[in-house]
């Protein structure tokens, strides 16, 4: 979740960035392939790639040794009806597992690959043809997230690094023909802000801003939308004595008045959403989409981590997916459904930090549910006909 770094650009990447000339070599069979079966989807006829097709998607975390395999993971996001998902890698076996499947994949490029990924379009060439390629067209591969919350950190190498990363792998995909049909995006936490509160006031950080706007300007040109990890948890979490619960998971309250817009916001999670608009408007784009790349709540937690249970998790997180099946907007973008990753599937017992870490799950290691919001849980065949008793996963 929270990370970070920031981007010092020098004279070529402040330049205007400009793509490479279309391949005119025939494409490999795998690629004619996708496009074919791209061009029969209603979202690729735009200009613009459309990775998150639904409102409602899924981070599917595997920092765990308890999980049920990825086979067992199609049955359940098959049965839960969720179509959308992001993964932090591109793991061999969870794209074999969902060829086929349907649903739609954002993989990630790890921030550990940046540096060598920025070098050259080679080097972006050799990623995208051992861990993209090979799975198309049967896995719905639609975005490559370039690094996880880079920006607003302290690594500034690796804030260097990002844009030139990203224009090689959008180059590399360019040359392949898979461009129109595979973004390129890059995930942030709250930390790229200088403040979020009320949402007009939202602005970039002025030590991000020499990095973010660069970054901004190329997914501008290439039609990316601004992902951002959006987590009123954390806020209330942070400072409970002045942030409203009720505001913070949904539930009836008072809520906020923005003087400067006169809008008014029941929820944080809107407020955040908008906030956001609000910064990408100020740094020069207000045409660009928000998506919510991940948000949450965590059903346990350390002593000093208020608001972790299970009563607050479930009521955030059964709201939020009443709110996103709506496919409504914020009050400041009423006309733009807000789309929205949550965070997690599964509880992950590998990861590090506070135990509210381990406990985002709406998902057990035993596949059965944390709380109920309205999904089925992975269970023994004999006891549900509908779903297949799940192989764990040991990797």
């Amino acid at each position: 979740m929270w990370a970070g770094s920031s981007d010092t650009g020098d004279e070529d990447k402040q330049k205007a960035w400009q793509p490479p000339q279309q391949q005119t070599k025939q494409q490999p069979l795998r690629q004619q392939q996708y496009l074919q079966l791209s061009q029969n989807n209603p979202y690729s006829r735009s200009m613009l790639v459309n990775a998150f097709s639904g409102t409602y998607g899924i981070n599917y975390g595997r920092i765990a040794d308890n999980i049920p395999s990825p086979e067992s993971v199609v049955t359940l996001l098959k049965a839960a009806k969720i179509k959308n998902i992001r993964i932090y890698d591109a793991n061999q076996a969870v794209l074999k597992a969902f060829s086929g499947s349907g649903i739609e994949i954002i993989v990630g490029l790890g921030n550990e690959n940046l540096k060598d990924i920025s070098v050259g379009e080679d080097r972006a060439m050799n990623w995208i043809k051992a861990n993209v390629d090979p799975y198309l067209p049967g896995t719905k591969i639609r975005g490559i997230a370039v690094g996880n919350e880079i920006l607003g950190g302290t690594d500034l190498e690796l804030s260097e690094v990002l844009l030139p990363a990203a224009k090689n792998v959008y180059s590399a995909l360019e040359r392949l023909g898979l461009a129109k049909l595979i973004e390129v995006s890059s995930p942030h936490s709250e930390a790229v802000f200088a403040n979020s509160f009320p949402p007009s006031a939202c602005v970039f950080r002025e030590d991000v801003s020499q990095f973010m706007k660069p970054l901004l300007q190329f997914f501008s040109q290439i039609g990316s939308p601004f992902y951002i990890n959006a987590y009123p948890f954390l806020a209330y979490k942070n400072d409970p004595e002045h942030i409203d619960l009720n505001y913070a998971t949904f539930k009836s309250n008072r809520g906020i008045h923005d003087a400067k817009t006169n809008l008014h916001y029941d929820n944080m999670f809107d407020a955040m959403v908008d906030a956001a608009y609000a910064a990408l408007e100020k740094a020069g784009f207000p045409k660009m989409d928000v998506i919510v790349s991940e948000t949450g709540w965590a059903s346990r937690g350390d002593e000093n981590e208020a608001g972790a249970d299970v009563k607050n998790a479930k009521t955030y997180n059964k709201n939020l997916r009443k709110r996103l099946l709506k496919k409504k907007g914020t009050p400041y973008r009423p006309k733009k459904p807000v789309k929205a990753y949550i965070f997690a599937l599964f509880n992950e017992n590998l990861k590090p930090g506070p135990t509210s870490e381990r406990n985002f799950g709406l998902f057990k290691a035993d596949g059965s549910i944390a709380y109920e919001i309205g999904f089925t849980g992975l269970v023994p065949s004999a006891a549900s006909p509908s779903l297949h008793s799940f192989k764990v996963c040991v990797s």
